[in-house]
């Protein structure tokens, strides 16, 4: 069987981490000039679709167009999607372990409220607490000063992307391992999100993991979602992705994923004006971001350019959703632009591949540790009789 076109079979771990990790940041770059509008409306401010970095929305006037949120997106500048990804990061470098919702309470809210780091959208060194926005102040409102259960701190939160936005770290610690990923960061994100958020938290980091298996391809990542996703949010990553199974173009796939979508959002038609019914609780609906994430991935064959611009052309929350498809397109081993990258890491001031390194490192040893559990519970478990024939256990 011959690779598709957005497929690295030789791809080895340190290469997908890195991609997931890059490739992550630099769609959130790409989508956060655009974040809240309608294709449409992107292309009439743009005299056409997006092909890469672009400026802010209002141009000189980003300060000020948009009080509630006076960031400059645009330019190559990194949203907190990217912060709060890189912060997990730094969280596994500390833990050097499995998290679970107490690591996030505490050592990712600490990081969050204590230590000033160059933010991009504020043009400034600040806490990533005065930019991350309302639904991730949640985390450090209930766990810092609410002393919350950390495993039930999620419960009572809008419930949307914000989880799931960063749990990609979650997805390659766990690389080749969908059921330990979706497991692992529904613990996570159970101390900041609650219903279908928490929900598709578990399952981008199952899609990470699935991508990071030999000979994954788009197909094989959303069947490994499928086969962990529950409630709406399965039934909405099915119904997209069936669509986009009819596409090979993402100009011709935005209104049909668009459409498919739709009755599983919450939000409404008009993003900046959320549905009294938005981000409730409910086993009947989904976030947006991730089926059709999925489903520019499969639009794309895997391809990471056009999986991207497919998410950042689509509108509406398209710096989570490219966030989630740079990711997933990375961890297949797809090429992330270098000039993508070159122009993002010096436009936010940071360096996109320290990360990436931590994490492999971390990673390994993790997967070292997890082994020799493994082999004393098959001892332990052999020791008593358990295993069948009473042969033991082989490595």
């Amino acid at each position: 069987m011959t690779p598709q076109k957005g497929e690295n079979r030789t791809a080895g771990l340190e290469e997908r981490i890195t991609g997931a990790l890059v490739g992550a940041a630099v769609g959130d770059a790409l989508g956060g000039p655009v974040e809240g509008y309608s294709p449409e409306q992107i292309t009439e401010r743009h005299g056409g679709r997006i092909h890469g970095v672009v400026g802010p929305w209002n141009g000189d006037a980003w300060r000020t167009a948009r009080p509630i949120a006076p960031y400059h997106k645009g330019d190559g500048h990194v949203t907190d999607d990217t912060l709060m990804t890189h912060a997990l990061v730094r969280v596994y470098a500390t833990v050097r372990d499995h998290l679970d919702a107490y690591a996030v309470a505490e050592h990712l809210v600490p990081d969050l409220m204590n230590t000033p780091r160059w933010i991009p959208e504020l043009e400034a060194e600040a806490l990533p607490l005065q930019r991350i926005f309302l639904a991730e102040k949640w985390l450090v409102a209930r766990l810092h000063y609410g002393h919350a259960d950390p495993r039930e701190a999620g419960v009572g939160n809008i419930v949307n992307c914000g989880a799931a936005m960063y749990m990609t770290p979650v997805g390659l610690v766990n690389a080749a391992n969908p059921a330990g990923a979706y497991a692992e960061a529904l613990d996570v994100a159970g101390a900041h999100q609650s219903s279908y958020g928490r929900e598709a938290a578990g399952v981008l980091a199952a899609g990470v993991a699935a991508a990071c298996a030999p000979g994954a391809s788009p197909e094989s990542v959303v069947a490994a979602c499928l086969s962990l996703a529950k409630d709406g949010t399965r039934a909405a990553i099915e119904q997209v992705c069936e669509v986009a199974a009819r596409h090979t173009d993402f100009e011709s796939a935005l209104r049909p994923l668009r459409e498919a979508v739709a009755p599983y959002d919450t939000v409404g038609p008009d993003y900046r004006s959320p549905s009294l019914a938005a981000r409730r609780p409910s086993r009947l609906h989904a976030i947006e971001e991730l089926p059709v994430a999925l489903g520019m991935l499969l639009v794309s064959g895997g391809d990471f350019r056009h999986a991207v611009l497919g998410a950042v052309n689509y509108g509406r929350d398209c710096d989570s959703i490219a966030t989630m498809a740079g990711a997933l397109a990375g961890a297949l081993g797809a090429p992330v632009p270098e000039d993508w990258a070159k122009t993002v890491a010096e436009a936010s001031r940071l360096d996109l591949w320290q990360p990436s390194a931590a994490l492999t490192e971390v990673t390994r040893e993790i997967f070292e540790r997890d082994v020799r559990r493994r082999r004393a519970h098959e001892e332990a478990f052999a020791g008593i009789g358990g295993t069948t024939g009473g042969t033991r256990c082989s490595d």
